[in-house]
């Protein structure tokens, strides 16, 4: 299948990270050459992708906020849960996992991908049913991010049993009675981090199969941070535990 990504950073990535088949590029007439967009022109004549001038109105009816840019692409490339696995021992350091448990929105989807990719997580992994999917949307809101990190798709109860012989902890995002704050907790080693849906958090079987359940300290009036700004901040306090 075939999309159109838009938005000069995301077509920027897009091209950067070289994952998808890109087969043209449309560029509004007389726009502006800033930003990315004489990078993406030269990777484009550097890999024969075919780029065609167009009025503004046809890049509008692939998205709105094109920035005078978009790249028709192959769908997203989901990799086998043993690439990410091969890719952690690859590292010099000790696994780092994020696991989404049912993120249902692509904003929270696209936000908690490009923070797992500026923190340098080893791969991410999400649930091939009931959840978001990395779609163009997803891509515009990760910034791009999504083209660089590793996402696999598969059940989640099965992944945290393969991770778990790679010798690392899992640590599952959530309220619960048994749960303890970031500093209670031992970060620096091997690690998955477990981010539960934005209204019912973790399901039963994955809340089970997490060793520790971790909470963010709370200091205002609200009851809660939403999904993705609480994952994000794990995310930062586990790369600050292993620096």
């Amino acid at each position: 299948m075939k999309e159109w990504i838009s938005g000069r950073n995301p077509v920027f990535e897009v091209l950067r990270a070289g994952r998808r088949h890109a087969f043209r590029l449309f560029v509004m007439r007389s726009v502006r050459m800033e930003g990315h967009l004489p990078e993406i022109l030269e990777m484009a004549k550097a890999r024969r992708i075919p780029v065609h001038e167009v009025q503004r109105f046809e890049l509008d009816k692939i998205e709105r906020n094109n920035q005078g840019v978009a790249i028709e692409v192959s769908e997203y490339p989901y990799r086998p849960l043993e690439d990410l696995i091969k890719h952690s021992k690859a590292q010099d350091e000790p696994p780092f996992f994020l696991l989404l448990d049912t993120i249902q929105d692509p904003q929270n989807l696209g936000t908690l991908l490009r923070t797992a990719e500026i923190m340098g997580v080893h791969g991410v992994i999400i649930p091939s049913a009931k959840a978001a999917l990395i779609t163009p949307s997803v891509v515009a809101s990760s910034s791009g991010a999504s083209e660089h990190v590793m996402v696999a798709q598969f059940n989640l109860a099965q992944a945290i049993d393969r991770l778990k012989d790679l010798d690392l902890w899992v640590y599952g995002l959530d309220e619960d009675v048994r749960s303890r704050t970031p500093n209670q907790l031992n970060l620096k080693g091997g690690i998955a981090i477990v981010v539960g849906n934005e209204g019912s958090g973790l399901r039963d079987l994955v809340r089970k199969k997490c060793d520790e359940i971790m909470r963010l300290p709370q200091y205002g009036k609200i009851d809660s941070l939403n999904a993705a700004v609480a994952g994000s901040i794990a995310i930062y306090l586990a790369r600050q535990a292993r620096n």
